[in-house]
């Protein structure tokens, strides 16, 4: 190695490496961090970090204890600068650093540390995601010599760390190990090998190599259509293996089996499903929720869940007893308490959003693994390899961190999901199944054994309900009584359970019926949205949102005492469980609507959210459901929000120049964190709602009064975050519909470019970003709206329009209803601009009519169809091909004698398409055409047109 250390640059950064870590000393652990960050700036940073991450011995001045630390820190300090700056086009990584690297993370992974052989397969999975393969030539080779050990020579730690960084590679690397590199697909090389490293005798190195296969397990890709027998063999031989890690794999593939290659799996259904239940039953919680997994695959297969039948006898019991709390859950539940009182930690207030997508299988091993002689700091070393992708969880962190068995995926609620899908497969006979369990345990002294009860027959409620009706009027009274529990947690889940009945309850035909059941529900839910204990608040108030939903209109008797009941909520909550209720509002304001603006209503509902408003902060979190809440509140009260509306709309604004402001601020400085967008997102929405909600000239006066408005929504419309332009363009869209002559000096210069960008799906069809989808959907709507106001004016930008919304509507990876407003737009761009559009008519007309058959009679169709008429009149000899389709199309459509003047002008344009090619079609071959229809199209066109 030609470049060397200077040794007391070494050394200082060593120390701050060490500080950096520092939980007791703030002051130097603050020191430290703002040295390494102007460490940065050094050229050879890279080097130093990787000559410490490297080097196995300590200096003389320093612990071993010490130089563990270091090392760890150099590590992911060195992970995050490869991240950032591997190939910045500003301040790249030199190439004799990554030389360095390269040395290094071989030695890291022989380690004889396990903490370090995990952070070089950190650091060598983001050099393979930024660099790619070609960047690192036998990479994989490599790796698999180590794991593999032929030569009978590498060490144990080698193997271990060699398949563990291949594990991360495979799981950050997917796409990349697909795609052929220099005409060769890695993966036809690499499957072979992970197969061949899970018989290794080593266990980690076993699991690994799961670990690694299962990435792939769940994809139909032909290099593991190939190797589909090895591997099947391979799981049934070590599904004996003595590791529960290894187990806990081998199940994790037969789920993922189940949905790529049921067809191998069927010939071993009587053998799995005893496997299957023998591990649901393990004593590894980890173990015996993966295997119950492999019911949720089953059921949700609809060609393959028939085949589970005669075994459901077998599988419901072990279910059954999956679903009661374990004795360890209990601890950590505590006791019967009242914790009104008490402040929410902030730690309790983060699972609502951070950790909502925490579901189904996490990674399992990682970073966080430390050796027992590892000191205190290993939480802080885990916090700082901290940069996650946006939008990702770090599982890791979550499953070993969060001990609530409320806020983490269980054997408990994993058996109670099968349970549910067997019931939508089963009907009665999962009812029939359970029905001695319910009768014995229902009632039962022993509260977890209640409690499961209840969670049984809430979790068969909408599989079963026609089953279950008759004893309904036996039950619901019972369940009600129930919420009265001694037990916190038998409430709390009665409380779902009720939920799950409410659709029987408030649809009952008979008054006397609705107030026997429906009413004392609903009571016995707002009743316990005040109960001395906050999970059992929670538990009432996401019930009752939940009631709302399923209630629907029957939900407005009754809208004084719910409102009643919220005010006393908003009195008395937390900050957790003042987001349910928010929620809970939201919910009412959807289903009830115009309602809400009742005087009686609104002026109980209002001063009390108002209250809410001036309390919080602009930065507090509370921010995001409360404008969230406000955004449904406005559209149920329509132009009765107006007194409100100034200074909530005022708000939004400046909140949106904040953020914008801080998100400039910290791309420039990358000391700085990027603001939360959802503080964007939801402010957006809630102008968007405000300006639908009110009479136009209000809403004009309100955009009027921020006069950088436009300004900050052209910035919006630009976020790298998809939400962000997702609710831009909602916004966009609203505001040419109802206050267009502000929105239109900003439209050629600023808003259309924009717009014409985002509809080029080339990146996105390349990362198949599923969110970037509902950025293009709500461009393609406000493309429409703008078309339908801008008129001539749209011409400029026509060509290149066209172009874009053709290739939306042509390409079949695209989602319907993106297809849908794509076609919208295009059509009504011929509302004013035909003949620029009509020699280009053959191009999508097929696409149009195909699309247009799916789309339900609206406004929005009728100008599009209005629009494509025109363009047809102008063009109709190129319509040789589908013109029994436009044909079959207008007779088709049956909103035609509706008052409204849109589809009068529809019905004279349609007839305008008749007489078009009444005109060029000889009279004979014309009415040849019209006797091909269906006699009942013909019938609607001879009843409607002129022919």
């Amino acid at each position: 190695m030609d470049w060397q250390p200077n040794q007391e640059s070494l050394k200082t950064l060593a120390l701050c490496l060490r500080d950096s870590l520092s939980g007791f000393n703030k002051t130097s652990q603050k020191l430290a961090e703002t040295m390494l960050n102007q460490a940065k700036e050094n050229p050879d940073i890279n080097n130093y970090l990787a000559y410490i991450f490297s080097t196995t011995t300590p200096p003389q001045e320093l612990s071993v204890e010490d130089w563990h630390l270091i090392r760890c820190s150099a590590g992911i300090m060195l992970k995050n600068n490869i991240k950032a700056n591997y190939k910045s086009p500003t301040n790249p990584i030199p190439e004799s650093s990554i030389e360095m690297v390269k040395a290094a993370i071989p030695i890291g992974i022989s380690d004889k540390n396990s903490q370090i052989r995990s952070f070089a397969g950190n650091i060598l999975t983001e050099m393979v995601r930024k660099g790619g393969l070609a960047g690192w030539p036998g990479l994989l080779d490599e790796l698999a010599k180590l794991f593999t050990n032929h030569s009978g020579q590498v060490p144990p730690e080698a193997q271990e760390g060699a398949m563990n960084a291949m594990a991360k590679i495979c799981e950050d690397n997917e796409k990349l190990l697909e795609r052929e590199h220099l005409g060769i697909r890695p993966l036809v090389a690499l499957l072979p090998r992970l197969i061949e490293a899970s018989k290794s005798p080593l266990p980690k190195v076993r699991a690994q190599a799961l670990t690694a296969l299962n990435v792939f397990t769940g994809k139909r890709s032909q290099p593991m259509l190939n190797n589909i027998d090895a591997l099947l063999h391979q799981l049934f031989n070590l599904a004996s293996d003595p590791g529960a890690d290894i187990r806990r794999q081998v199940c994790r593939a037969f789920v993922r089996l189940v949905e790529t290659r049921p067809d191998k799996l069927l010939p071993h259904l009587p053998d799995l499903v005893n496997y299957i239940l023998t591990q649901q039953k393990s004593e590894d919680e980890d173990l015996a929720c993966e295997a119950a997994e492999f019911w949720l695959s089953m059921g949700e297969q609809q060609d393959l869940c028939p085949s589970l039948e005669p075994y459901v006898p077998k599988i419901i019991p072990v279910l059954l007893e999956g679903m009661v709390y374990s004795g360890d859950d209990i601890l950590a539940l505590g006791g019967a308490s009242d914790d009104e009182d008490e402040e929410d930690r902030e730690e309790d207030i983060k699972p609502m959003f951070a950790k909502k997508s925490l579901a189904r299988g996490a990674k399992g091993e990682g970073a966080g693994s430390a050796d027992a002689n590892q000191n205190g700091n290993d939480e802080k070393l885990a916090s700082m390899d901290e940069d996650l992708e946006e939008g990702e969880v770090d599982d890791d962190e979550d499953d070993e961190g969060d001990e609530n068995p409320d806020q983490k995926w269980t054997l408990r609620k994993c058996s109670a999901a099968a349970l549910d899908v067997f019931a939508s497969a089963f009907g009665g006979r999962v009812f029939t199944s359970i029905l001695p369990y319910l009768q014995t345990n229902l009632r039962q002294a022993d509260w977890p054994q209640r409690e499961a009860a209840v969670l049984a027959l809430g979790a068969v409620a909408e599989g079963c309900m026609d089953v279950v009706i008759p004893h309904l009027p036996e039950l619901v009274p019972y369940l009600v009584s129930l919420l009265n529990d001694e037990e916190p947690v038998v409430r709390t889940i009665t409380c779902w359970t009720l939920a799950r009945y409410a659709p029987w309850a408030a649809h009952l035909p008979k008054p006397e019926d609705k107030q026997a059941y429906f009413v004392p529900m609903m009571e016995g839910l707002l009743h316990k949205m005040l109960d001395k204990n906050k999970k059992v608040q929670e538990a009432g108030a996401s019930a009752m949102a939940n009631l709302e939903e399923k209630a629907g209109k029957n939900i407005e008797p009754y809208c004084g005492p719910i409102i009643d009941q919220f005010v006393l909520c908003f009195q008395k909550y937390k900050d957790k469980n003042r987001w349910v209720l928010y929620d809970c509002v939201q919910t009412l304001a959807e289903h009830v609507g115009p309602i809400l603006a009742r005087p009686e209503l609104c002026n109980k509902l209002m001063p009390t959210l108002i209250h809410r408003w001036q309390t919080i902060s602009d930065e507090s979190r509370e921010m995001f459901p409360l404008l969230e809440c406000l955004s449904y509140v406005a559209m149920a009260m329509g132009d009765a929000f107006t007194p409100y509306a100034e200074p909530i709309f005022g708000r939004c604004v400046n909140i949106i120049h904040q953020n914008l402001e801080l998100s400039h601020a910290a791309r420039s400085n990358a000391t700085l964190d990027q603001p939360d967008k959802d503080f964007l997102v939801t402010s957006l929405d809630l102008i968007g709602a405000i300006i639908q909600a009110l009479e136009d000239s209000k809403a004009v006066a309100l955009v009027n009064s921020a006069p950088q408005f436009f300004e900050l929504l052209g910035f919006c419309l630009e976020d790298p975050t998809d939400e962000v332009q997702q609710s831009a363009f909602a916004v966009l869209g609203d505001c040419a519909k109802y206050v267009f002559d502000r929105l239109k000096p900003h439209l050629n210069e600023t808003i259309l470019p924009i717009l014409l960008r985002r509809l080029d799906l080339e990146h996105i069809l390349d990362e198949e970003i599923d969110g970037s989808f509902s950025v293009v959907n709500n461009a393609c709507w406000s493309a429409g709206e703008i078309a339908l106001q801008h008129k001539k004016d749209m011409e400029t930008f026509i060509p290149e329009l066209l172009q874009r919304l053709v290739e939306i509507m042509s390409n079949p990876q695209i989602p319907a209803g993106v297809t849908e407003n794509a076609a919208t737009a295009l059509g009504r761009l011929g509302l004013y601009n035909a003949e620029m559009l009509a020699p280009h008519l053959e191009k999508f007309a097929k696409e149009f009519l195909e699309i247009m058959d799916e789309v339900d009679p609206s406004e929005e169709k009728a100008t599009a169809f209005l629009g494509f008429s025109n363009v047809v009149i102008l063009n109709p000899r190129c319509l040789e091909d589908v013109v029994m389709h436009l044909f079959s199309s207008i007779a088709g459509y049956r909103d035609l004698r509706m008052r409204n003047p849109i589809k009068q002008e529809l019905h004279d344009g349609f007839q305008n398409v008749f007489s078009t090619f009444r005109m060029i079609i000889a009279p004979d071959q014309f009415h040849e055409l019209l006797n091909s229809l269906t006699p009942e199209e013909q019938q609607a066109l001879t009843q409607t047109y002129v022919l």
